[in-house]
């Protein structure tokens, strides 16, 4: 057992510093490309900052597995160097059963990531948006479904617009019966419009049999009112601004994705990439530990057989396939040519089989 929390305790020093290490370069790496992405908005350093930081918990839990890989070579690395892994041996534990230690502690990292970074990579993800489109535009971005149908909400430098559509197809691309109330900077509503439908086209909204009502003080809306058979509206929005603003899978937390899918399986929109997302993030803890195996499975060996650099060279490569696998059968899964379990479950499952396989001939031959 003190053997157990030693190993344990070595590994989790291991991800802590590497973690910091990438952390740090990411910060600075993402602060360099919040300034390109601004470049000709007057943002303050402090906003640029702010932005930096809210990404930065979704860079952590995309980097996890090289993470989680690298904490493994250097334990097992440094163990072989000061011959700790001889010593482990010779008093009968096997060089799997030292596994035990980091896999339990990869296990429970992996479900604070599911349990707790997710949340908080789903609400930063949001407000990083938020933010950015309100120093782009003026004012976010939002789409919301509802029993009333669907609203949406575009900014613009003159102000916002706030546009409900009781049906809608083409994931979004066309709304029906809409009215669209549009307010000035300052707040208030300067112009409503009803339209029998619209459809987006590039940068502009195409609203057929339309009526437009000025909303200024002191003037009866009615009679100021016009009819057009067509009538164009620039917007913001595009058509996968739209998709990912039902919900971008990466953007809703665990708690919350269940209800999503299924208020987007009611509003006819493809389900596909949110259930395997689902998926994959309660399977990330298996896909951390195979991570831990895969480090274990060419570093478990002593210096002097030599090598070192090519094993964790290996170890690197095999961790970046698995790693692209991974991420390829989640494709195929939201595309639909994968069942949904199969394509969120069977990589890191394939992967932590095939690391015992190789743990076990390298043990016993």
């Amino acid at each position: 057992m003190i053997l157990d929390r030693y190993f344990a305790r070595r590994f989790l020093q291991s991800f802590l510093i590497i973690g910091a290490v990438f952390l740090t370069l990411i910060l600075l790496i993402d602060l360099i490309e919040q300034l390109r992405r601004f470049e000709g908005i007057e943002l303050g350093f402090g906003q640029l900052v702010k932005l930096t930081l809210l990404n930065a918990p979704s860079a952590i839990s995309e980097i996890l597995p090289l993470v989680m890989i690298l904490s493994t070579v250097v334990l097992f690395v440094g163990l072989a160097r000061s011959s700790e892994l001889v010593v482990t041996r010779a008093i009968g534990r096997s060089g799997i059963r030292a596994l035990l230690a980091p896999g339990i502690v990869a296990l429970l990292i992996g479900g604070l990531a599911v349990t707790t970074l997710n949340p908080i990579v789903a609400a930063t993800s949001e407000r990083y948006q938020r933010l950015s489109d309100t120093f782009r535009n003026g004012g976010p971005s939002v789409l919301s479904l509802s029993g009333e149908g669907l609203w949406l909400r575009q900014g613009s430098p003159r102000g916002q617009s706030v546009i409900h559509a009781t049906g809608f197809g083409e994931e979004g691309a066309v709304l029906y019966d809409v009215s669209i109330l549009t307010y000035a900077r300052d707040g208030g509503p300067v112009r409503q419009i009803r339209a029998e439908s619209a459809r987006l086209e590039g940068q502009t909204w195409i609203l057929n049999s339309a009526k437009v009502w000025p909303l200024s003080a002191g003037l009866n809306p009615e009679a100021g009112a016009a009819e057009h058979e067509a009538l164009e509206i620039p917007t913001t929005l595009t058509q996968e601004r739209i998709r990912d603003s039902l919900g971008r899978a990466s953007s809703i937390s665990v708690y919350d994705l269940p209800d999503m899918i299924r208020q987007l399986r009611q509003a006819g929109f493809s389900t596909k990439q949110h259930e395997v997302w689902l998926q994959s993030e309660l399977a990330r803890p298996l896909f951390l530990l195979s991570m831990v195996l895969v480090g274990a499975a060419f570093t478990m060996r002593h210096t002097r057989f030599g090598g070192t650099g090519t094993a964790v060279l290996i170890t690197i490569l095999l961790g970046f396939t698995l790693y692209f696998i991974r991420n390829f059968a989640q494709v195929l899964g939201a595309n639909g040519q994968l069942p949904v379990t199969l394509a969120a479950w069977a990589p890191p499952v394939a992967s932590i089989l095939l690391t015992i396989g190789l743990l076990l001939h390298a043990e016993d031959g």
